[in-house]
């Protein structure tokens, strides 16, 4: 019995096992479509969302992200109220109507709107009497006069002729407006009440971001991660904004965090993403309680120890496609999580079955991850470890250890731990926005060897090679000291 058990155990395959063999082709990269539809009302234009890891998904991360196409997890290794806060400030960060408008009355004094000016980093104020906006100044209306005219009032040297536009206004419009009157802020009225301030630097810098993954009003999408069993933080993030709420432990086919799958999901407006699994028989099981989408991944991340520690886990590519199989039946989204390294890996993971990555080790050691670049022999790199580190664990408020079913006890908070990740740090490697045009670049060049046109078409064209050790050492370059590194080739071991 035993014997047989492990003499008819099953082979595990990952990313460097296989190759994605050639098909004829019509289809050349640029003109790919990447955009995965998650459900009715979330789209992104790149299949593509960053690891809810305390050193690499904070709301600077999330935003670059999201005007990239893709949507940031944020991570939950911080208190309740700070979370929220992350979310709402990716959700307000594109939004062209600055809702909390600074205003000031026509009586104040010139000394009065410099100061507020100042203070608040603004460069114009809508002058209201009442409910009523009766005038705009500017910066360009103080200068002149600063040294010489501090007593005089606002409504004195304030402009009159106000342009105002509705609520419904789009952008396009916006714009359109504030050239044709040659200004540059527009008060937003409903019901002829001051409700918002839109100016031409933020119409332009919405419109710089036309890849971006936003919702239905046009703000940007995010998602953010709650503890298994924590129903007060899951229900309040989905409240700030929140488009996905991801339940986030190490081993989501734990039959309590099954059960409790749908107490959340009943009691949050958003989509459900529960992980991580590695199995199909989770999959069948989670989907019955009425998840959203899946993550998939035991072990496979850069800095996890979860296969050595606890000797468990399943290679990625057999894992994905495993879910990926029960998935599909149910026409429920896959996310790839781990083991990521190229842009192939992608590819790989999309022909396998996924629908998305998420990427971890990638964007950890870009400007917009959280924490300081470090010189270190003369290069830059950026912190990283894995949410089953000791320092995650210890550090923050426990998302590291209850992601692994582990409480912190007694001062002595490391001696009764099992940590399944480690510490580290990453090369710096630039902004969000280029890492991620060396990996979509790299994805729409597969697609287009493989005659895939879009990511649904690369689920069912794409063929496989397996390799060997010595396929391996052939594909990677070789025979040769690489003196000038690529940007989407890294050479750290």
């Amino acid at each position: 019995m035993f014997s047989e058990k492990v003499q008819n155990a099953r082979v595990g395959y990952t990313f460097d096992d296989f190759l994605l063999t050639p098909n004829g082709s019509y289809v050349e990269p640029k003109n790919v479509d990447t955009t995965v539809k998650i459900n009715d009302d979330i789209s992104l234009n790149i299949p593509i969302l960053s690891a809810a890891m305390d050193t690499v998904t904070e709301s600077q991360l999330a935003i670059a992200l999201a005007q990239e196409g893709g949507i940031g997890v944020i991570h939950r290794n911080k208190t309740l109220e700070q979370e929220v806060e992350e979310v709402k400030k990716v959700k307000n960060a594109d939004d062209i109507t600055i809702s909390d408008v600074i205003t000031i009355n026509p009586d104040s004094s010139v000394s009065e709107v410099q100061k507020v000016m100042d203070d608040m980093s603004i460069s114009g104020l809508p002058v209201v009497e009442g409910e009523d906006i009766i005038g705009i100044i500017s910066r360009r209306d103080v200068k002149p006069i600063i040294k010489s005219g501090q007593d005089k009032l606002v409504k004195d040297i304030m402009t009159s002729d106000v342009v105002t536009i509705d609520e419904s206004t789009s952008a396009e419009e916006a714009l359109d407006i504030a050239y044709e009157n040659k200004v540059e802020r527009l008060p937003v009225l409903s019901d002829n009440k001051l409700v918002g301030i839109v100016t031409i630097r933020d119409i332009l810098n919405h419109k710089k971001h036309a890849n971006a993954a936003r919702d239905k009003d046009g703000r940007l999408l995010v998602a953010a991660a709650t503890g298994p069993f924590d129903l007060e933080r899951a229900i309040a993030l989905d409240k700030a904004g929140a488009d996905i709420i991801s339940i986030d432990c190490a081993h989501a086919h734990n039959m309590d965090v099954v059960k409790f799958i749908k107490t959340i999901k009943e009691n949050i407006s958003g989509d459900l993403c529960v992980g991580n699994i590695a199995t199909s028989e989770a999959a069948e099981d989670i989907i019955a309680q009425e998840a959203d989408c899946l993550k998939v991944g035991i072990g496979p991340g850069s800095m996890c120890t979860t296969r050595i520690v606890a000797g468990v886990g399943v290679p990625q590519m057999t894992a994905i496609s495993d879910v990926a199989d029960v998935a599909r039946e149910n026409c429920i989204p896959v996310i790839a999580d781990g083991g990521i390294r190229y842009s192939g890996d992608i590819a790989k993971a999309i022909g396998a079955g996924a629908d998305l990555v998420m990427l971890g080790n990638a964007l950890a050691g870009t400007y917009e991850s959280p924490g300081e670049i470090v010189v270190m022999n003369g290069k830059k790199y950026k912190t990283y470890r894995g949410m089953g580190s000791m320092g995650a664990m210890t550090g923050g408020f426990g998302g590291g250890a209850d992601r692994y079913f582990q409480e912190i006890q007694g001062p002595m908070k490391h001696t009764k731990l099992i940590p399944e990740g480690v510490e580290g740090a990453v090369p710096y490697k630039g902004s969000v926005s280029e890492v991620v045009f060396q990996m979509v670049g790299g994805l729409r060049a597969s697609m287009g060897y493989c005659g895939a046109k879009d990511i649904d078409s690369m689920k069912e064209v794409a063929r496989f090679t397996r390799i060997t050790q010595s396929g391996i050492k052939e594909s990677h370059p070789h025979d040769l000291l690489i003196t000038n590194e690529s940007p989407n080739y890294p050479t750290l071991e």
